[in-house]
């Protein structure tokens, strides 16, 4: 994670924990990644002009925990199928919330064209993961756009994740046509079983 202060920010108002939590993402063969304190998560929040209710934020700290070891576990469905789940890491990575990947951005399209059927937002965040696979020494990159979706009744938020291998190599190239070969697939099935059941006997 970058090197960020403990320190309180200037003008805030309350007091935030400055305890870091340990993630289950492997960083390299000695240690696992740390997720930021609420404290420097404000502090990041700040330097980046952001406008963050201080009460907020412990809050803000367990979603941003919670949809990152989410989307580890995507990242290790892909990475299964090489074989390669249990000892990848973590190399490095870079949020990129201004730039839209690709996909979002036909994505974005299609729900202007199809409102029904496609998110019509854009997604709120997007990380670049740099994924190790040890016994090779082959790095991949992921790409996680982050989606806000419609709260449930109570009003608790809900969030989705397209984490996917880049589009930068061969072996990931045919990763993704192999998996959404497979999903069409899976999906043609389904309606095929549901149609037969409508049927009249």
């Amino acid at each position: 994670m970058p090197k960020l202060s403990q320190a309180p920010a200037p003008h805030q108002g309350m007091s935030l924990p400055t305890q870091r939590t340990e993630s289950s993402i492997p960083r390299d063969e000695s240690g696992r990644w740390e997720y930021p304190s609420p404290q420097q998560f404000y502090n990041a929040l700040v330097r980046k002009g952001w406008e963050t209710p201080e009460e907020h934020v412990e809050t803000m700290v367990e979603i941003h925990n919670f949809l990152n070891e989410e989307a580890w576990e995507e990242v290790k469905k892909w990475e299964r199928r090489h074989g390669q789940a249990d000892d990848i890491h973590l190399a490095r990575f870079k949020g990129r919330p201004g730039e839209m990947s690709p996909k979002a951005r036909l994505l974005l399209f299609a729900g202007w064209l199809f409102p029904s059927r496609f998110n019509t937002e854009p997604p709120f965040d997007r990380h670049d993961w740099i994924v190790r696979r040890p016994e090779t020494g082959e790095e991949v990159r992921y790409v996680i756009d982050y989606y806000s979706a419609p709260p449930e009744p109570d009003g608790s938020p809900v969030f989705s994740l397209d984490v996917r291998p880049a589009l930068d190599s061969f072996g990931s190239i045919t990763d993704r046509i192999s998996v959404a070969t497979e999903e069409a697939w899976s999906s043609f099935r389904k309606d095929q079983g549901s149609s037969s059941k409508e049927r009249p006997a």
